[in-house]
């Protein structure tokens, strides 16, 4: 008989119910959805990058601001060493005019000794400057000779570039910045700003017209034999030197080559001194960048090339000095530029045997210390001038400040063996309320002649210098 039994069913354990989410669940969720709560955010990167910015602007206009100063004139000037600031006193400057549609420029002269005397004015070389012969024209000075040193334009205290203004020239990155840098200070900062916030458009075409009529910018001299010839002559003529005895340095025959041959009249003599075409100082390097600034900012550099190039007797100060009038207010880019308009293919010999310049007596003052090459090339000279006197130094291609006495007494006594110089001196003309006095008296004087008295009348037209006369 089967036994039927009953498993009793495990009870079921029902879940419980959910609760119904409410309608105003769903207005919450989409609520909190469209306006999420606002983060928290660190405000440490904001003031990093503003002060950042702020600092770097600082330091762009305070460099810009020291970049100025250091080419304004009186700046440069002050910031000079002791002695060539004493050069510069002792001096005087001359204003000349190189081209007609140019504005005219400043040549620094220096002088020693009485102007009744012979005069002699040296001419200095690419690199070089009147500071170089200062020494030298004292000396003539105390030999009883007028000593004349100029400072070609681009060339030490004369000037070195002309400023040009207006024009819409393209100009560099580092001009761009200045010009900007000179609108902000003229206008203000937000000057911009305003402008667009008024008319709703940044005034660019404003600002660059505004740039353009009111551009600065330097352009270096550039001095070739054509200008040499202008400065010169009308140096000699303001002061009233002609005719001199001519003393030209390193690379000075071919810059003042024309002058003496359209001038031979106003020439007493030439004195050439270890001349050449081109510069001992090898003037190449200053327009190649990185050496340039290595070479011109610090003192070491520029005296090992001074010294393997040009003289090992200079002192530190000598060269640095040079140095200081090379790189000072655009000599550099004013030497370079007229290195690249010297004459390289001038011809001493056919220069020396002209109709203009065969009948000048000539000096060459050679250097005995230099190189076997150097002393080939005052062999080639001497044979290219074969009327000139040959005479040697025992310094080197820059002998003008170690060997100054040396060459001074060269000068002196070469000058000296020549006939003394007669120089033609025309007097300034009689100023108009002079003139007038001088035509009432002479009117009086016809008047008391016609009444039979008879006045002795004092030289008016010699007192006052009408006319022209002969000094020696």
């Amino acid at each position: 008989m089967a036994i039927i039994t009953e498993e009793e069913e495990e009870p079921k354990i029902l879940n419980p119910p959910k609760n119904k989410p409410k309608d105003s669940d769903f207005t919450k969720s989409e609520s909190s959805m469209k306006n999420p709560k606002p983060q928290s955010q660190n405000p440490f990167p904001f003031w990093f990058y503003s002060t950042l910015i702020v600092s770097l602007a600082t330091i762009i206009f305070i460099s810009l601001s020291v970049f100025s100063s250091q080419n304004d004139p009186r700046s440069w000037f002050l910031s000079l060493p002791p002695a060539l600031r004493q050069h510069y006193s002792d001096g005087r400057t001359i204003k000349v005019q190189v081209n007609p549609n140019e504005s005219p420029i400043e040549v620094f002269v220096a002088e020693s000794g009485s102007i009744h005397t012979e005069n002699v004015v040296i001419v200095h070389g690419l690199g070089l400057s009147s500071f170089a012969f200062k020494e030298m024209i004292q000396s003539l000075g105390s030999k009883g000779i007028h000593g004349v040193a100029i400072d070609l334009p681009g060339n030490g205290f004369s000037d070195k570039s002309m400023v040009v203004v207006g024009g819409d020239r393209e100009i560099g990155f580092v001009a761009r910045v200045k010009e900007v840098y000179g609108l902000i200070q003229e206008k203000g900062v937000f000057w911009a700003f305003d402008q667009m916030i008024e008319t709703g458009d940044l005034p660019y075409e404003e600002i660059i017209k505004l740039q353009n009529s009111k551009r600065r910018s330097f352009k270096a001299i550039e001095l070739g034999s054509e200008e040499t010839a202008r400065v010169l002559g009308q140096v000699i003529d303001t002061l009233g030197l002609a005719p001199v005895h001519l003393v030209l340095h390193d690379s000075a025959l071919g810059l003042a080559s024309n002058w003496v041959s359209e001038n031979s009249q106003s020439v007493r003599s030439v004195t050439l001194i270890d001349s050449s075409i081109s510069p001992a100082l090898p003037l190449w390097v200053l327009n190649v960048p990185g050496i340039r600034e290595v070479l011109l900012g610090f003192s070491f550099g520029f005296e090992k090339l001074v010294s393997f190039r040009c003289s090992k007797e200079m002192t530190l100060s000598q060269i640095d000095a040079h140095r200081i009038l090379l790189k000072g207010r655009n000599g550099r880019e004013a030497v370079v530029a007229s290195l690249k308009k010297l004459n390289h293919s001038f011809d001493m010999a056919q220069w020396g045997n002209s109709d203009g310049i065969s009948g000048i007596p000539m000096q060459v003052i050679w250097s005995s210390e230099g190189s076997k090459e150097w002393s080939d090339e005052g062999q080639r000279v001497a044979k290219a001038l074969p009327k000139a006197k040959f005479v040697t130094h025992s310094g080197t291609r820059w002998p003008q400040e170690s060997k100054s006495g040396e060459l001074a007494d060269y000068i002196s006594e070469f000058v000296s063996l020549l006939p003394k110089s007669t120089r033609r001196v025309t007097e300034e003309p009689i100023p108009e309320k002079v003139q007038k006095v001088l035509e009432e008296a002479k009117a009086g004087g016809d008047h008391d002649h016609h009444h039979g008295h008879g006045h002795a009348h004092a030289g008016y037209t010699d007192a006052y210098g009408l006319g022209e006369e002969w000094t020696t």
